[in-house]
């Protein structure tokens, strides 16, 4: 399925045709480059959380994130312990999985590790692909590539857990490592 052409008469990728949360996401975030460490350990946060859920509840929950997350600032994450865990598994307003919390405090960790090194985002940006897709339909689109396989074995490496090749994938495409909109997508090609 190519671009949809929504109520206000403006194409879009399929998936964000309707107005609400994933429209306003789709036009105003996905594909679009992020800067710093923050924003970078957000939307890998993010997205590990929403591994078996659908992003409209993440986005939903994602202001809940923030605030317990310190606005993802990795040292604060870095310094949480078990009783922060066990808080954490009582909040309701995000996702309450024990797995997920725990590679939220183990990637800050990891974060912190790599400032000695390029730092995150650099070292993220690092597996951006020598030539980006430009998919026409939906049917083309891939959920990984040899770009977020390679990326989600260095991170594990450097101790980050929870960023397996498709979620991996999921982060590249959403802060514009390449554009992932569909070529007549009137995002297409605005980074």
């Amino acid at each position: 399925m190519g671009p949809l052409i929504g109520e206000d008469g403006v194409a879009r990728c399929p998936w964000a045709g309707g107005a609400g949360v994933m429209r306003d996401y789709h036009d105003e975030e996905w594909g679009r480059r992020v800067h710093g460490e923050a924003s970078y350990l957000e939307r890998l946060t993010l997205e590990a959380f929403q591994s078996g859920l659908s992003w409209s509840t993440i986005l939903n929950k994602r202001d809940a994130f923030r605030e317990v997350f310190h606005g993802f600032d990795a040292e604060a994450i870095a310094e949480f312990d078990q009783g922060d865990v066990e808080r954490l598994m009582q909040e309701p307003r995000i996702v309450r999985n024990r797995l997920k919390i725990e590679a939220a405090i183990t990637n800050a960790r990891a974060t912190v590790g790599l400032r000695d090194q390029e730092g995150l985002e650099a070292f993220v940006l690092s597996f951006a692909p020598a030539e980006p897709p430009a998919w026409s339909d939906t049917d083309e689109m891939a959920t990984m590539s040899d770009d977020s396989k390679r990326l989600s074995k260095e991170l594990k490496k450097r101790g980050f857990a929870f960023v397996g090749p498709t979620t991996m994938y999921a982060l590249m495409e959403a802060i514009g490592i390449f554009d992932p909109h569909l070529v007549g997508c009137h995002r297409r090609g605005l980074g």
